[in-house]
């Protein structure tokens, strides 16, 4: 029988319908894909279970993925991993080899274990280097909105203006959630405060209560977003320095192996003639 829908389902339900739009009924009416009802009903298991998993929402906002279809493909390779170990256990029985049943039975489930993680693993590498390239933006932004405020611009005008000088992901990401905040009669701030809490990106979240702060005036928010700008390109540049020296530190490990080895190599045969070895 299946399960009532806790309140947290349905406001959460209740919550997504309004981010779609007003096409967000007709699209619920829709007959869904097989894919799109499994990924629906593993978030709401999920929401029934109360697993926020804030983190791995924040590295899918920024590579701007859907959580349903991330609660599928781990279902789906947790299942592959489940299902291969039978499969080469009853190839090896036909071939000859003759193993007991416990083994294909853990190997099940360490596979679907392995399997299941591996989502998770592969996100959070990407956000990570899709979370740098957009804090790069949010520094250059910070940048320009100080130019535009140096030009005599409002604050308004200065921040909006900054996010309409490109087209690249990261500035249509804060663009969108400025446009979005106009409409809504929200302040820029809290609507660049929000963006960053999303994405998981701290520089815009502390940019914004900077700017909550300073807004009345207009050479104090000039000044802190000049120096914030150069704190983030600073702090990139030490983070760069610091994985130039790690890889420096690997080439030299194995630049002492690569010797080492040709060391043993050439004196080998001497000891085996000083040792009589041979």
């Amino acid at each position: 029988m299946p399960s009532r829908r806790s309140a947290a389902v349905t406001v959460a339900q209740i919550d997504a319908l309004r981010e779609l739009g007003p096409y967000g009924n007709e699209a619920r009416e829709r007959p869904a894909s097989f894919r799109d009802m499994i990924g629906r009903r593993l978030a709401e298991f999920y929401a029934r279970q109360g697993w926020q998993m804030r983190s791995i929402r924040s590295d899918l906002a920024i590579l701007d993925r859907s959580w349903e279809t991330f609660l599928t493909t781990k279902l789906s390779l947790a299942a592959v991993g489940f299902i291969l170990s039978p499969v080469l256990y009853v190839a090896a029985w036909y071939g000859g080899i003759h193993v007991s049943v416990l083994i294909p039975v853990w190997l099940a489930l360490t596979l679907a274990a392995l399997l299941f993680m591996l989502p998770d693993l592969e996100v959070r590498r990407d956000a990570k280097a899709r979370r740098a390239d957009f804090r790069r933006v949010v520094a250059a932004f910070l940048d320009l909105v100080s130019m535009n405020l140096a030009g005599g611009r409002g604050l308004p005008e200065a921040i909006m203006s900054a996010a309409e000088i490109s087209n690249g992901w990261a500035v249509i990401r804060i663009r969108n959630a400025l446009t979005s905040a106009r409409l809504g009669g929200q302040t820029q701030w809290a609507a660049l405060s929000a963006l960053g809490t999303t994405l998981g990106v701290e520089e815009l979240v502390d940019l914004s209560h900077a700017i909550a702060l300073t807004a009345d005036d207009g050479a104090k928010i000039r000044q802190s977003l000049a120096s914030r700008a150069e704190t983030m390109r600073r702090r990139e540049l030490a983070e760069i320095e610091g994985q130039a020296g790690q890889r420096s530190q690997s080439m030299l490990v194995a630049q002492l192996l690569l010797c080492t080895g040709f060391l043993i190599y050439l004196i080998f045969p001497a000891i085996i003639q000083i040792t009589g070895l041979q």
